[in-house]
């Protein structure tokens, strides 16, 4: 079986090639990326020894797929994945179109010519943000907690946010080209009679991970808290109180390969780690006390546009389909990342963080 990867020198991407390649006899992985993302070269020396097949190229550059060879399937892992991308001030609408829409569609032409399935990675975050708003819930004294004595929107419960939760806009630049990717995709595989996947991921976290204040927050708060960086509570009173669940790579990769073997096609699955591997970026921020040493967060109550209290996706569609589990917990990645700040100190500025 022949699988490329998009964005495969990315967190996510290598990822995913060095777990095919360490549980698959069968798999050649080629992989595309254009390098813009700080610290991806890193990884590029790495997947050449363990026999990839990289390619420089942009999936933005309908002609840059005319050099790879062909393939049973697609995982696309390429995209500008910040919530903030045209709305930051570095960044353009039209750089979060072309990224994020035109690039699926470069992807769509390149697996329509060569018959390959594809499994698209998206987002949480192609869930309405005035229902994310809406979700009812309660403090504690350092978390938000899921209020089941109040109306909520549809979707939702204890568990988290369910494929079926709202889409409706706004849901922000980002959001909207990762949901508008979503509908191609399905329009192609029923056209063409493709296998498509779409997997709506959580925060995926783990060691190695280019992390940001934008993305990546897990590890970015790691590395930068132990790097005595300035860190920032912001919105919902400035107490750090909003909450995100974390999920490993490999345990993504557990959903991938079984979609690689043709179960589960043309379905949306959240995959996440759900509420039980969810935080709060205070008891985060509590953890690397306890692990660093004490470093407070500054208190900025100002909420920000797109800025959501509580995102936690319900997996029981995954389970369901696969009987599927996260396998890494939340103490476990931050462990992992935990060891790796410890060994790469500068970590965040070859990240570009």
């Amino acid at each position: 079986m022949n699988v490329l990867i998009t964005g495969i020198c990315g967190f996510v991407g290598s990822s995913l090639a060095r777990t095919l390649l360490s549980r698959l006899s069968d798999v050649k992985v080629y992989g595309i990326d254009n390098f813009v993302r700080p610290g991806s070269e890193t990884n590029r020396l790495d997947l050449r020894r363990r026999g990839v097949g990289l390619f420089h190229g942009d999936v933005r550059c309908s002609s840059d797929f005319d050099q790879l060879p062909d393939v049973d399937w697609v995982i696309d892992a390429a995209a500008s994945p910040s919530v903030l991308i045209g709305a930051d001030g570095r960044t353009s609408s039209r750089q979060a179109v072309e990224h994020n829409l035109f690039g699926t569609i470069n992807i769509l032409e390149y697996c329509k010519a060569r018959k390959a399935g594809l499994i698209l990675l998206s987002t949480s975050r192609v869930y309405s943000i005035p229902q994310m708003q809406a979700i009812p819930l309660k403090e504690s004294p350092d978390t938000f907690l899921f209020d089941e004595t109040q109306p909520c929107p549809p979707g939702v419960s204890a568990l988290g946010i369910a494929e079926d939760f709202s889409t409706a806009a706004p849901i922000s630049l980002y959001g909207s080209t990762k949901l508008a990717s979503e509908a191609m995709a399905l329009e192609y595989g029923y056209t063409y009679n493709l296998p498509v996947c779409i997997n709506r991921c959580g925060v995926l976290a783990g060691a190695g991970q280019f992390g940001t204040a934008e993305q990546g927050i897990f590890s970015y708060w790691l590395h930068a808290h132990a790097q005595r960086r300035r860190l920032g509570f912001f919105g919902f009173g400035g107490r750090g109180l909003q909450v995100r669940d974390a999920l490993h790579p490999d345990d993504l990769a557990a959903i991938v390969m079984r979609q690689l073997s043709g179960a589960g096609a043309a379905q949306i699955l959240n995959i996440a780690g759900g509420s039980s591997n969810s935080m709060s970026m205070a008891q985060l921020t509590a953890w690397c006390d306890r692990r660093f040493g004490p470093h407070p967060a500054v208190s900025n109550a100002a909420t920000r546009p797109f800025d959501v209290a509580w995102v936690v996706l319900d997996s029981s569609r995954a389970r369901r389909t696969f009987n599927w589990e996260p396998a890494m917990t939340l103490p476990k990645i931050l462990d992992e990342i935990a060891a790796h700040v410890d060994t790469h100190p500068d970590w965040l500025n070859m990240a570009g963080a």
